[in-house]
């Protein structure tokens, strides 16, 4: 029998639309920040222009403590635009983009980019303390879906080019090509081979080229140069830097499980626009009081400017840094917590760097011998702290690689981002993404080369058509039920109401049994090495218990408890398993 594949383009022409996605991608990012610039100078300054550079301190405006207002009323403009045209664009955007590769084939409904740029830019430029990098990797992802939905292509495909679009949003935001493609392998692709790997590389190469011509080569941070001083770090500093990259998983943990609780929190409050003007105001008071205070706002937007003082050497107070890590932590918990838009990716850095700096800080005042410097560890934190948090450790290590520049400091970033997931996993097993899929019992399996199957309920992978047969039945009996049907069937064995194993049948096995009528029973020919499973059980989590039990074969209950035949729902073999996966793994093959 001929099997009819999914229609697919070709590698050339996929190649093609990776690069159209790119350029899509990086024009995006142009105008995503533009917008950004533009309302954020309304909002903050009362000045009608687009020219903001986030790594510069936003000066005091003319609305004095009416500043408090400002994300109050950004507030207002966001809700309604997620409430009325599109739901998926609250919160930070990537886990959107992760649910639609793995639960709906890489289909995003267009006016999702659109409502996820307005709503972003529109809370970013009022003050919402999230980042730009989300809303671009969202951004760049809707125009992959829909060039896949608009051509006729697998849903690998259209998969892939979602995955492009998400790296090359973060390619152009950071100037970072590499960092950009291994986002997308480590968190966006369910495979990876040379067929997806092209059109993303091309999709990165294409915005970082396009972002160049308007944001120029620089990184999306001044960094001194050599950042480490005096060259490679001691057996001594690495040590420290361990110690770092655990401090920063314990942090991560923090971050993670503080947003989920934000948005559990803040969802008690019924009316959406009582709940996100409720967190603004919030915010807009710490931001006032940080005003007043200690001179700049310091955590509003994406405050590259207050990073930035950090590498300049310019902020190095140990209290005042930890007070501006309590501050952006909650800051991001009560912005994307109530229902604002925009990125984790900002904030991670900026929570990294603080962290790092007071870090860097501390440690000479205990240990005076130590040759730690300020700025290195604020870098050091900052991979940390994103590896943590996203469960990205390659896309960390190599953002921060080429946000810097300088080789030196891969190894202490190495470090102390394996020692920062590590450690998050220990307290807090799902990412910043994940976690919220998780909530809406989405799962995603953590591997690079992850399959869809392993995200399928037993109720998806299961068989239907039984014959249930007593133990004791003539082998005859069997022959009779099975030999009049096609293909594999599967006779239940029981004994009363209890099911004691399982015949996998096919009917090259009813032709050799005939021959043996009256010699043996059913329950002779029974499997016992079984096991059982709910319908609403994840594939992953079964085919793990299968291989600790070595069980051939999974009878599916419909409740939980002991298995009867009144419960029995339906039977996963390893047959079936095999043909599952084959079946997504035909679009990859030639």
């Amino acid at each position: 029998m001929k099997i009819k594949l999914p229609y697919r383009v070709g590698l050339t022409r996929l190649s093609i639309l990776g690069i159209l996605v790119g350029i899509i991608a990086g024009l995006g990012a142009l105008f995503f920040r533009d917008l950004i610039g533009l309302i954020h100078n309304i909002a903050f300054l009362g000045k009608f222009r687009i020219d903001y550079n986030a790594s510069e301190f936003t000066p005091p405006g003319p609305w004095g403590a009416w500043i408090i207002a400002v994300p109050v009323f950004g507030s207002l403009l966001v809700t309604f635009l997620v409430e009325t045209f599109a739901p998926e664009a609250r919160g930070h955007g990537v886990p959107e983009v992760i649910d639609s590769i793995y639960y709906r084939e890489g289909v995003i409904r267009p006016a999702v980019g659109v409502i996820k740029s307005l709503a972003s830019a529109i809370s970013i430029g009022t003050g919402a303390a999230v980042g730009r990098e989300g809303p671009i990797a969202q951004i760049g992802a809707s125009f992959g879906s829909l060039l896949g939905q608009i051509i006729k292509m697998a849903p690998w495909q259209r998969i892939t080019l979602v995955a492009a679009g998400a790296g090359a949003g973060i390619a152009a935001t950071f100037n970072t090509p590499i960092g950009g493609v291994m986002f997308a392998i480590e968190l966006m692709m369910p495979e990876f081979s040379a067929r997806t790997f092209l059109p993303v590389a091309l999709a990165t190469g294409t915005a970082t080229f396009i972002g160049r011509i308007f944001f120029g080569i620089n990184p999306s941070f001044g960094v001194p140069s050599p950042v480490m001083v005096g060259g490679r770090a001691t057996f001594a500093e690495l040590l420290l830097y361990a110690f770092l990259g655990v401090l920063m998983g314990i942090v991560a943990a923090l971050f993670i499980r503080g947003l989920h609780s934000a948005e559990q929190i803040y969802e008690r409050i019924g009316n959406p626009y009582a709940r996100h003007a409720t967190g603004m105001l919030l915010l807009g008071l710490l931001i006032f009081a940080l005003l007043r205070e200690f001179g700049h706002y310091y955590i509003e937007g994406v405050s590259y400017a207050t990073i930035q003082a950090i590498l300049n050497g310019g902020l190095t107070s140990p209290g005042l840094l930890v007070l501006l890590f309590a501050a952006k932590l909650f800051g991001t918990w009560t912005s994307l917590g109530s229902g604002g838009s925009g990125g984790i990716f900002s904030p991670s850095l900026f929570i990294g760097a603080v962290i790092g700096a007071a870090f860097g800080t501390l440690v000479p005042l205990v240990l005076p011998a130590a040759a730690i410097g300020t700025v290195n560890c604020a870098i050091i934190g900052m991979a940390a702290m994103v590896g943590g948090a996203t469960g990205a450790p390659v896309t960390a290590v190599i953002m921060i690689f080429e946000m810097t520049r300088d080789y030196d400091v891969v190894m202490p970033s190495i470090i102390a981002v394996a020692l920062s997931i590590g450690v998050r996993r220990l307290l807090s097993r799902e990412s910043i993404y994940t976690i919220k899929l998780i909530s809406r019992r989405h799962y995603v399996p953590e591997a690079l080369q992850a399959n869809i199957l392993l995200v399928r309920r037993a109720s998806q992978m299961m068989e239907h058509e039984l014959v249930l047969l007593p133990a004791d039945s003539d082998i005859g009996e069997l022959v009779q039920q099975t030999e009049y049907n096609q293909g594999p069937k599967h006779v239940i064995v029981t004994r009363g109401d209890h099911i004691i194993g399982f015949v996998s049948v096919t009917s090259s096995f009813c032709s050799a049994l005939e021959h043996r009528a009256g010699a043996c029973t059913v329950g002779d020919l029974a499997e016992h090495n079984f096991i059982v499973a709910w319908e609403g059980d994840v594939m992953f989590n079964v085919l793990a218990r299968m291989a600790r039990r070595g069980a051939s074969a999974v009878l599916v209950a419909k409740g939980r408890g002991s298995l009867d035949v009144s419960q029995l729902s339906g039977i996963i073999t390893k047959e079936r398993i095999a043909d599952s996966l084959g079946e997504t793994v035909v679009p990859y093959s030639e």
